[in-house]
């Protein structure tokens, strides 16, 4: 049986592209997989982005797989490691992820779209969370999508199911910018390739104090970064990299970023 991913390292970025015909849906097997090939990237250190695509031109992805549920796989079976598709509980991910949206991005596949930092679309994708037709709940959508984009715009979205193409989800703030299909891998790429340009212990930092301080008050936040409470932030000011910065700085030269 062909794999249900194609996989791409290059420039210490590493591109997962869904390629389960017709539409790139998820069963449990892929999710499983999909689990450990995030974890690998999150735990290798010569990996510092990840961009996750669909293959084809008409789906990125359109989430669980209902074929496969007809034929056995429970909802709430065995994702694997972080959860559905391997990104949105996989604990620790501190580098950044691109996601590029190729066409029909919905339900599953929009949660999974918000499990990135930043979204890319081709300007005939679509979006939706439709499960409220079949009965059931967008549950990770529910607790993400009103905290991205204006509250009554996703509580419209979660309670009837419409559509928003590019243009409307930018609009929103859903996604970061619209591209032409053609154009879209490699404006991907382009931008995955600055960010492994960059300092890797100050995008963990970055993720970890974003992902800790979602639910707390300001100053509370604060006070951890003050008293030495997340990790990423103590091991950045303590590493080679900030020394090589301000050393880049008064030399008047770019950075080599080790990570360390």
């Amino acid at each position: 049986m062909a794999s249900p991913l194609k996989i791409r390292k290059e420039n210490r970025i590493l591109e997962v592209t869904l390629d389960r015909p017709k539409a790139n849906a998820i069963d449990l097997e892929t999710s499983r997989i999909m689990g450990e090939v995030f974890t690998n990237f999150r735990d290798d250190p010569e990996l510092r982005v990840a961009i996750i695509t669909g293959a084809g031109g008409k789906f990125f992805c359109p989430g669980w797989d209902l074929k496969a549920a007809a034929d056995g796989d429970a909802v709430d079976g065995d994702y694997g490691k972080g959860g559905f598709g391997g990104l949105q509980e996989l604990r620790g991910l501190n580098k950044p992820v691109i996601a590029a949206i190729n066409g029909i991005c919905c339900g599953g596949g929009l949660e999974l779209a918000l499990s990135a930092d930043v979204i890319l679309a081709a300007d005939h994708a679509t979006f939706a969370l439709p499960e409220i037709r079949s009965g059931t709940v967008a549950d990770a959508a529910s607790i993400k999508l009103p905290k991205r984009i204006p509250y009554h715009i996703a509580m419209e979205m979660l309670l009837t199911g419409r559509w928003l193409d590019a243009e409307e989800a930018a609009r929103w703030g859903l996604i970061n910018h619209i591209h032409s299909p053609e154009r879209l891998k490699e404006e991907t790429w382009k931008l995955a390739n600055l960010l492994a340009s960059g300092p890797p212990l100050v995008y963990a930092a970055i993720k970890e104090v974003v992902r800790e301080a979602e639910d707390m008050k300001f100053q509370d936040a604060l006070n951890r970064i003050t008293k030495s409470q997340f990790e990423t932030v103590e091991r950045l000011y303590r590493s080679e990299d900030q020394l090589e910065g301000a050393r880049a700085f008064a030399e008047k030269r770019d950075p080599v970023w080790k990570g360390r």
